[in-house]
């Protein structure tokens, strides 16, 4: 019996997927638990239907990345904390610093956890950081840390 998945199926498939099930697999466990629909012509038209609409959002989404990753690939994000002799910072700049200043400065929201330094940054002067801001947009930013 040829079924749509509604939900990831263990063994079976993805959701949004068309397999063929053993009838009785399908008639008393998959269609009671509403984990499958019948692959009737109208169930399959709105599938495509949904994956067609998926497929314009997940563009959408990719696009406005690439739009973000643009504006702040020439971008210098500027830290002021406070130092010590030497250009020893107290404490150190962390994600989440980052993250508001690209806010305040750029008004761009970005989530501190997308963020990625190579080093604890614990004194003055410049670094680089990765923000990830799609699974297929990355973008190095430069970090000018200045005192207070």
């Amino acid at each position: 019996m040829k079924v749509i998945l509604m939900q990831d199926v263990k063994n079976l498939g993805k959701k949004g997927d068309v397999v063929e099930a053993a009838e009785g697999y399908a008639r008393n466990f998959l269609l009671p638990k509403r984990l499958v629909v019948e692959a009737s012509k109208a169930n399959l038209t709105q599938l495509a239907q949904e994956n067609a609409h998926l497929k314009a959002k997940k563009d959408k989404e990719l696009e406005q990345a690439k739009a973000t990753g643009e504006k702040l690939r020439e971008a210098v994000i500027n830290i002021c904390a406070k130092a010590g002799e030497g250009g020893r910072l107290f404490g150190s700049v962390t994600n989440k610093e980052i993250s508001e200043q690209v806010a305040g400065q750029f008004k761009v929201k970005v989530d501190k956890r997308k963020i990625e330094i190579s080093e604890p940054i614990k004194n003055l002067g410049t670094y680089e950081a990765v923000i990830k801001l799609h699974p297929e947009v990355q973008v190095k930013v430069k970090i000018n840390v200045c005192s207070q």
